[in-house]
């Protein structure tokens, strides 16, 4: 039987548009006609998305999902590492958690965990007529190949092609092209047949004649030149590195009607797209709140993010001070509200008396709700939609998003859930005075309905959504494949593709 076409985008490194272009390229092709499906061998992020079958796999394999127009599934990524500190991972395979490991034991299983990958590629081949699959980091990393799974390990076992992208906004892309081709061994270059140069800016003509020069280098052909998209703050990000970039989203003009939201950004901030819905209203100012600066006197809203390791987040909250400046902002009249991780945080006391998230122990929150947590137990992975009710304007409005916890909160402001979930599940706290809520629903600020009656009661004042959130998703998606297809040789990268041998 012929292989289903598929074809390879590795990266000259980190955050070169790998997943973007992926993206821009499933809609493309899908707008063809073709039944296109993405796959990343192994991922890493704390911005996981929740599949139809229950399982968690990285967000951008979600939304490349979306732009092929089909579920997202747990064979999209196969294994997904979500940093708990700077030296260890919990290792999610096909959906569910495996075990933690530190990056050398982690080293020593990829070794195993190849043949589930493989697996996971053939089950989304079973039903697709392309696949398109997105590597990580650099195959350039020659250290690590012997049990590599995400690069060209992979290319290798299922012998795929593989397309080089290269990241011109950074500088030195002729260097990181050729350079990862020289550190390749003779079999990897096997499959290494051409390049792509992103994030272009100017008169391409100019670029032009580098291409010759990375042929006679390399031998490799060039496939596009992908000139910068304007739209990429309109897509969900899984990198922390765009948090980075991103500073704060202000808009110019002083206007007293504006929102101001502020955002503290925590070591291991989790499911960060909870923010993308507010970041997109016109009338908000978004601020992420970086290490060494205050939260300022005259916001709104703080509103806490989820979180990877919620204790570690904590006692780092503090450190900055931040716990300060979020109690002085309540006792001004502010309203602040936490979503899965920061909404622990919010209460009494966080335990974690089997170390899941590192050491065992407890940590103190804020206290400004009266509640506790308790981690343990199965993790909570769903899907879902309900209906939100915190009184007055918040009466019954449908919201829907997802859950991606452990642990168990209790407590009398439990007494004040404001959620109804699917299948009667009551979720959420409020304080008895209304100013202080939580929730373990993410997405939930994605329901337009939801985002703007919670805001207006956040001001005092009615106001409308200025947007509609999953139709601009989808609009940016389909600019996206326009931007693509205008850039890139569409035609040459489905023939190579088709020239996968079994």
């Amino acid at each position: 039987m012929r292989p289903v076409p598929a074809l390879m985008l590795q990266g000259t490194g980190s955050d070169v548009g790998k997943s973007l272009l992926v993206a821009g390229l499933c809609r493309a092709f899908a707008q063809r006609g073709l039944r296109v499906r993405p796959f990343k061998p192994q991922n890493m992020s704390n911005n996981a998305a929740v599949t139809e079958d229950g399982g968690e796999i990285g967000r951008a394999q979600a939304l490349q999902a979306r732009a092929c127009g089909v579920p997202a599934s747990v064979h999209m990524n196969p294994v997904l590492l979500k940093p708990q500190s700077e030296i260890g991972a919990q290792v999610v395979v096909q959906g569910k958690v495996l075990t933690s490991a530190k990056a050398r034991d982690y080293y020593r299983l990829k070794r195993d965990l190849l043949p589930r990958v493989v697996e996971s590629f053939d089950l989304v081949s079973a039903d697709a007529d392309f696949v398109l699959v997105e590597g990580a980091g650099s195959p350039a990393e020659v250290n690590l190949r012997a049990a590599d799974i995400a690069n060209m390990g992979f290319a290798e076992a299922a012998k795929v092609p593989v397309v080089l992208v290269g990241d011109i906004d950074r500088g030195g892309v002729i260097a990181s092209i050729v350079g990862t081709h020289a550190l390749l061994s003779e079999g990897d270059r096997h499959w290494l047949r051409g390049y792509i140069i992103n994030k272009f800016r100017g008169d391409v003509s100019l670029f032009e004649p580098a291409l010759q020069i990375i042929h006679d280098q390399t031998g490799l052909e060039s496939y596009g030149i992908a000139t910068y998209w304007q739209g990429a703050n309109r897509l969900p990000a899984e990198d922390g590195v765009a948090l980075e970039k991103a500073g704060r989203y202000v808009r110019s003009g002083v206007d007293e009607n504006r929102i101001r939201i502020a955002v503290p950004h925590l070591p291991r901030i989790a499911n960060f797209d909870d923010l993308d819905p507010l970041a997109a209203e016109r009338d908000i100012d978004l601020l992420i709140i970086k290490p060494g600066e205050v939260i300022p006197a005259d916001i709104d809203l703080v509103l806490l993010p989820g979180s990877k390791s919620t204790t570690s987040d904590l006692r780092f909250l503090k450190q900055q001070g931040w716990d300060i400046d979020i109690l002085a902002h309540y006792r001004r009249g502010g309203h602040v509200v936490g979503i899965c991780g920061g909404y622990q945080m919010l209460g009494r006391m966080v335990h974690d008396p089997d170390g899941i998230e590192g050491a065992a122990g407890s940590e103190a929150g804020l206290g400004l709700l009266d509640v506790e947590t308790v981690m343990g137990g199965d993790k909570t992975l769903r899907q879902t939609t309900g209906l939100a009710g915190l009184g007055g304007v918040m009466a019954d409005i449908p919201v829907s998003g997802y859950e991606i916890h452990m642990g168990e909160t209790t407590g009398p402001d439990r007494d004040r859930s404001w959620l109804c979930l699917d299948g009667g599940i009551i979720d959420g706290a409020q304080s008895a005075d209304g100013r202080v809520t939580g929730c373990y629903l993410h997405g939930l600020f994605g329901s337009d309905p939801f985002r703007s009656a919670y805001l207006s009661a956040i001001v005092n004042r009615d106001r409308n959504s200025t947007i509609d959130f999953e139709a601009g998703i989808d609009a940016a998606l389909d600019e996206l494949a326009d931007h693509v297809g205008a850039c890139l040789d569409l035609d040459g990268l489905l023939a190579l593709a088709q020239s996968r041998s079994g």
